[in-house]
């Protein structure tokens, strides 16, 4: 079921009530293990000896990538089991429950070299204010790499206006209720603008040749359809 709903996400935290079972679907799964966490994992580049913050960072599958290529990482998520669960499996890690929508008032300015935001911007309602704040907390020659989905990809798939910032309500196959934005991409690099960035790269990702065996259908889908989108963005004066 999908329905237009609303101008706001809110503050519920949706992955709370599926945290572990989420888990169980993205530790290895196609879209998540890959398609985005490479694409990010490129972006973000040399991380050995890098400090990392990892915002909205679930139950921590990005995180332990970081940690095991040499960083050290911050992490928080508005929903405490996905802390726990990221506690629990990313040694050495430091996890908080804090919304992404809140201001960061727990880390001082210029704190951390790299930051990354992976499939959580459409969750939050004031989204140059979440970006400024994580512009705040990277170093002045620092960079934040963020994805989301594709809003081709969303257009092609809910219909109606392509240039209507709306949120919308959908059920997905596994039972999850969610809510969250859909946007135009000058929607989103306008946004990305005003809280002080600028975008350095950005890649519409294919998915790794290990996926083609996981799921032949949507791995060709997606060597010929965007489904997610990833930028690194870096600050601007």
């Amino acid at each position: 079921m999908i329905r237009p709903v609303s101008n706001e996400v809110g503050r519920e935290p949706q992955y709370e009530s599926f945290a572990d079972a989420f888990l169980d679907h993205a530790i290895d799964g196609f879209y998540n293990a890959h398609y985005d966490r490479p694409a990010c994992l490129g972006l973000l580049g040399h991380l050995r000896g890098k400090r990392v913050l990892d915002a909205a960072c679930g139950p921590g599958l990005y995180a332990a990538d970081l940690v095991g290529r040499g960083a050290t990482i911050v992490g928080f998520d508005q929903s405490q089991r996905m802390v726990g669960l990221a506690r629990s499996r990313v040694a050495g890690g430091d996890f908080r429950v804090h919304d992404l929508g809140d201001p960061l008032d727990w880390i001082a300015d210029a704190t951390f070299d790299l930051a990354l935001c992976a499939l959580a911007l459409e969750y939050v309602d004031d989204r140059v204010s979440a970006l400024r704040e994580l512009r705040r907390v990277i170093k002045p020659d620092g960079a934040l790499v963020i994805s989301r989905q594709h809003p081709t990809a969303d257009w092609l798939h809910h219909g109606g206006s392509y240039f209507e910032n709306r949120v919308i309500e959908e059920t997905w196959s596994t039972g999850w209720h969610l809510r969250y934005w859909l946007n135009p991409l000058q929607q989103t690099t306008d946004e990305i603008f005003r809280a002080g960035f600028v975008i350095e790269r950005l890649i519409e990702p294919r998915p790794t040749a290990e996926a083609q065996n996981r799921n032949p259908n949507d791995y060709e889908m997606l060597r010929t359809a965007p489904g997610f989108i990833a930028m690194r963005l870096i600050p601007h004066p």
